[in-house]
């Protein structure tokens, strides 16, 4: 089975597409990323474990690093040597699952008062 060839995008390309679909994100060194800022360890270890689930699934590989209290997601497509549709769709789809928290009308309760159901920041 031959590998489809996926388009890159040059950098004001994708400095635009980030703008206007993950403002929270940015480009740099040919990588699009997103620092989370966590509550701390425990919360750090959910967002790894989130993206780990997510990038797995999609079977796209984002470079993670972590601490105390942050995480921080790169992605590109190596194989394309670039930044493809698949990293913007996997951005959308980790920020997704990152970002969530039930709003007040939902019958879950999300987290403790004290983060104001802001885990990641």
């Amino acid at each position: 089975m031959a590998l489809k060839e996926l388009q890159t995008y040059d950098d004001e390309q994708v400095t635009q597409r980030l703008k206007s679909e993950l403002p929270a994100w940015s480009l740099e060194k040919g990588t699009i990323r997103r620092k989370y800022k966590t509550g701390g360890w425990p919360h750090t270890l959910m967002v790894v474990n989130a993206v780990g689930y997510v990038a797995e699934a999609a079977f796209h590989h984002s470079d993670l690093s972590g601490g105390w209290a942050e995480v921080t997601v790169k992605l590109s497509t190596h194989s394309a040597k670039g930044i493809t549709d698949n990293d913007f769709e996997l951005a959308k789809r980790i920020e997704d699952a990152v970002t969530w928290l039930p709003d007040d009308n939902d019958s879950l309760d999300g987290f403790e008062k004290g983060f104001k159901k802001k885990w990641t920041r």
